[in-house]
């Protein structure tokens, strides 16, 4: 029996995919949870208007993504911390801090996706990443003062 599958299986196929499986787990498992449709005339036009809309939606993502980085890169940040003589900070700058930084500019972005490693203990310049769609990530500058 071939059918659709409507999400991903593990070990089976993503979402979308034409697959041969036992009748047994097809019809006995498989379309009475919605997991995959019969693979009928009908089911495979369903499925390509699905991929359709789909992908109409991920380049519009992408293409705010792109828009949003192109902001962010035009920021700099400027955060002023207390230090001690040697330039180590009295507490870190944390993606935390980064983020209310960006809120305060107009942009909202998760703090789960500023990608910094580690928090920022010293003054100076750092490059914090930020991802913000699997294939475009953007740059700040963060830049670290006296306060």
């Amino acid at each position: 029996m071939q059918v659709i599958l409507l999400e991903d299986i593990p070990l089976l196929g993503k979402t979308g995919d034409l697959v041969k499986v036992s009748d047994g787990y097809g019809r006995n498992f498989l379309i009475p949870r919605k997991k995959a449709i019969a693979a009928t005339e009908k089911g495979l036009q369903v499925i390509e208007r699905q991929r359709e809309q789909v992908q109409q939606r991920a380049g519009k993502a992408k293409k705010d993504a792109e828009r949003l980085a192109q902001k962010i890169e035009q920021l700099s940040c400027t955060i002023p911390k207390n230090a001690g003589e040697s330039g180590k900070l009295f507490g870190s700058v944390t993606s935390m801090d980064i983020e209310t930084y960006l809120k305060e500019n107009g942009i909202q972005v998760d703090r789960k996706k500023i990608l910094l490693e580690e928090p920022i203990k010293n003054l100076g310049m750092v490059s914090v990443p930020i991802k913000l769609h699997p294939e475009v990530t953007a740059t700040l500058n963060v830049s670290i003062v006296q306060e």
